[in-house]
């Protein structure tokens, strides 16, 4: 049974399935969901709660399997709940979550809470997935994309009576909201109750929120991605300024640019013998934003261009490496930003 997140509370109203499976990469938005489910959980008399957090192929899933069976008659109910962090459970695990789908219609007493990253098309067709989803309720957590997270700070300000200034003035305020705490989204929700303790309900002025709001981005190399193909060269420099002050490996930083054009190169080639720019990205497994960011800069793309920037790219290979070359920053960063850059002029909507 699919529950999409926006209709989880509607779904707790008409009552509680025994198995919930939440999956999603936001750690804030995850832990809002299953805090909805415990809490109905507690109203129905679940007092009792077991964490197991899975890590590696070697996790004993034995114990697992012993507390889900353990409740006897004058037995507390029990919350069950399984993170695993890589989405990965193993064989045995494989197997013990599918025993435990089965045994969830049976059960009334125990209540399993399955926690995994965002589901990819492998995972989601796995049989131990299709079980869990089968027996309970899977609530898919969809991540607060860039473009969406001044609403979506608009809209929890709202819920604690308060509101940016209206007009452009007011647009400035969330779009420094969002440049301050982007990738972090559990950052912004702090930041967000610090504002509701530091002012009154009402209105908040700009110079409220440019005193009260940290800088607490937490920048990663994937978003880099995103926001190269979006072509916006102020963000990118940014999130290399962000990624190299928080000490991220500059050869981590070139391997995710240069991997981004080698897989548009990929994709150009396919689509040279007259493929179908759908199919060819199922087969290269690009989907979600990433896949709608290939189908608007692939067409205005030529091969020339990509196969320079893979020149580019291992020129910048060699810089990150400690090696020099002529028309190339020495320093690794600026070299890096040269690349994103011309990755990025490329990919920018004309």
């Amino acid at each position: 049974m699919l529950v999409p997140q926006n209709k989880l509370k509607e779904h707790l109203q008409k009552g509680l399935r025994p198995l919930y499976v939440f999956h999603g990469d936001d750690v804030l938005l995850v832990q809002e969901a299953s805090d909805l489910v415990r809490r109905k959980a507690l109203e129905q008399g679940y007092t009792d709660r077991h964490v197991f957090s899975v890590f590696g192929a070697h996790f004993d899933w034995s114990e697992v399997l012993a507390s889900s069976g353990s409740q006897s008659l004058f037995a507390d109910k029990q919350i069950i709940e399984i993170r695993i962090a890589s989405g990965k459970p193993g064989k045995e695990g494989s197997v013990a979550l599918q025993k435990m789908a089965e045994a969830a219609a049976d059960s009334d007493a125990v209540l399993t809470l399955v926690y995994l990253p965002r589901a990819d098309k492998v995972m989601k067709n796995s049989g131990w997935f299709t079980a869990l989803e089968a027996s309970g309720a899977s609530v898919p957590i969809e991540s607060v994309s860039r473009h969406e997270l001044g609403q979506w700070i608009a809209e929890r300000l709202a819920q604690q009576g308060q509101r940016v200034e209206a007009g452009e003035v007011g647009q400035r305020a969330l779009k420094f909201f969002a440049d301050r705490v982007e990738g972090n989204l559990l950052a912004a929700h702090q930041e967000i109750q610090k504002l509701g303790l530091l002012y009154p309900a009402g209105e908040l002025t700009l110079v409220q929120i440019e005193t009260a709001v940290l800088d607490v981005a937490r920048y990663d190399v994937f978003k880099l991605s995103q926001a190269v193909l979006q072509g916006q060269p102020l963000r990118v420099q940014k999130m290399l300024d962000g990624l190299e002050a928080e000490g991220v490996a500059a050869v981590l930083t070139h391997h995710t640019l240069a991997e981004e054009i080698r897989s548009l190169r990929r994709v150009k080639d396919a689509m040279q013998t007259g493929r179908s720019l759908s199919v060819v990205l199922k087969e290269q497994r690009i989907w979600g934003d990433r896949e709608r960011l290939y189908e608007r800069v692939l067409p205005s793309i030529r091969l020339n261009q990509l196969d320079q920037l893979l020149k580019d790219a291992h020129v910048v290979d060699g810089v990150v490496k400690g090696l020099k070359s002529p028309q190339w920053p020495q320093d690794p960063w600026q070299a890096l930003h040269r690349l994103a850059q011309r990755l990025g002029s490329v990919c920018a909507p004309r």
